[in-house]
């Protein structure tokens, strides 16, 4: 790509991964999820990714009437790409997965391209002294023993149903071999070009942070999928802006958000995702990057109109 191409801020404003118990500034209710995402498409995020919370208590929910609350009022008030995540729980079903999806049609929606077994997580018990809620401790102390299934009968129905109404699938990459079970997908006609790669680096289970881990995603997705595919760059914590940085460089989107890291710098939480979404399109001016507009973003991406989506 020539360096006046535009580059796609996504931000991932609340994921289900981080408790409450971890920041004060995590978006927990649909209000609140949903004026982060306003506030961060403001910033210059040209996509949101979403994921929902039960409201009183802020565990994930796959319930489709509070994503319904989140992604209505998102609608009224911006022109943000929306992308709902099809993944869940070890134990949700394919149904609850994907309900939200099919439910209010987006634009786009997350597709998860295998199966992870996180490693490390129960680390995360000897951080903090308090947990607000007692489903926090538990998710933590039961990391050892679960696996996120993606089968290829999941990912086959996911494809089929959400898609069916003109969703457009960000196929969210853990490892190299996962970039080749999108290949398969799409050798069997399930997945149509263009094809929007998102190679993700440092999560347990999945490809390291290491500079050489991303040049061989890079080259593996662009020997099987060419010019017909899109590159957008995830990494967490604190290797969030350097990863993506980098990407950049090399030709990729990125995205950032509360979902992946807590913090702004060493040691200082931030306060929204718009503070993160600010912080990398400033990166990206500094690098010469043009940021794309939600508009740029579709013709890019090739989604469908912004009308042409449920309500």
């Amino acid at each position: 790509m020539s360096d006046s191409r535009k580059v796609i801020i996504t931000c991932a404003v609340t994921g289900a991964a981080h408790t409450p118990s971890m920041s004060l500034y995590l978006p927990i209710t649909p209000e609140q999820i949903a004026q982060q995402a306003i506030d961060a498409a403001a910033a210059g995020a040209a996509i949101i990714h979403f994921h929902a919370r039960n409201p009183i208590d802020g565990r994930p929910t796959p319930d489709p009437e509070v994503y319904a609350q989140i992604i209505d009022q998102v609608r009224r008030e911006s022109d943000v790409v929306i992308n709902i995540t099809t993944s869940g729980g070890p134990n949700t079903s394919v149904e609850d997965r994907i309900a939200a999806a099919v439910r209010l049609n987006p634009e786009l929606a997350s597709l998860n391209m295998g199966s992870l077994s996180p490693y490390g997580r129960g680390k995360m018990l000897a951080k903090f002294e308090r947990w607000q809620h007692q489903w926090e401790k538990e998710q933590f102390m039961g990391a050892s023993n679960r696996v996120y299934p993606n089968t290829e009968e999941m990912l086959t129905r996911t494809i089929q149903e959400v898609g069916a109404g003109g969703t457009r699938f960000e196929c969210e990459c853990y490892d190299v071999g996962h970039l080749y079970n999108v290949a398969y997908f799409a050798d069997i006609g399930l997945l149509k070009p263009p094809f929007i790669i998102q190679t993700v680096f440092g999560f347990s289970g999945g490809i390291g942070l290491d500079a050489d881990n991303m040049t061989h995603m890079h080259n593996v997705a662009s020997r099987l999928f060419g010019p017909d595919h899109r590159w957008t760059v995830l990494a967490p914590g604190k290797h969030q802006f350097r990863l993506c940085t980098m990407g950049a460089a090399m030709g990729s989107n990125v995205r950032v958000g509360l979902e992946d890291n807590l913090y702004l710098d060493k040691g200082r939480l931030a306060r929204s995702n718009a503070e993160q979404v600010t912080r990398m399109r400033e990166i990206l001016n500094l690098l010469s990057l043009e940021i794309a507009t939600p508009d740029e973003a579709r013709e890019i991406l090739c989604l469908k109109a912004r009308g042409n989506v449920s309500e």
